[in-house]
């Protein structure tokens, strides 16, 4: 049997992506999507809270600038793709890990979404899709 390595999430998008160019010229699209879930109270009677989780986004080529276009924040978006894991050095000079998603596939959902630099118009999901690439 084969590894698996896929990731599906549904969220809403932190803010509006970061478009950027490799120094290969391969565009780059980064950006945060929060996934929330109901947690129950701790007592009977007691209410419960909302959990929410952050992850960072990694789009490659057209995709990435297709999110970058189209993508505001708050907007509820799909995205499928794999983990993968980084090393870097911190701003306080220590070694950290990070993870991050690299989204294969994003779909637009919800209606009608406002940018600041753009008025977009949705009248349902949208679905792009990642050519494969080496990265």
């Amino acid at each position: 049997m084969r590894d698996v390595n896929r990731v599906i999430l549904v969220g809403r998008l932190g803010g509006i992506p970061t478009l950027m160019e490799t120094k290969k010229g391969n565009q780059v699209a980064h950006f945060s999507l929060a996934t929330s879930r109901w947690v129950k109270g701790e007592e009977p009677g007691q209410p419960g809270t909302e959990a929410t989780q952050w992850h960072r986004i990694t789009a490659w080529g057209k995709l990435a600038q297709t999110c970058g276009r189209e993508l505001a924040k708050g907007q509820l978006v799909y995205v499928e793709g794999s983990f993968r894991s980084s090393e870097y050095t911190g701003k306080d000079g220590l070694p950290r890990q990070g993870m991050e998603v690299h989204a294969d596939r994003v779909h637009f959902l919800g209606t009608k979404v406002k940018r600041a630099d753009s008025a977009i118009e949705s009248a349902g999901p949208q679905a792009v899709e990642a050519a494969p690439q080496l990265h």
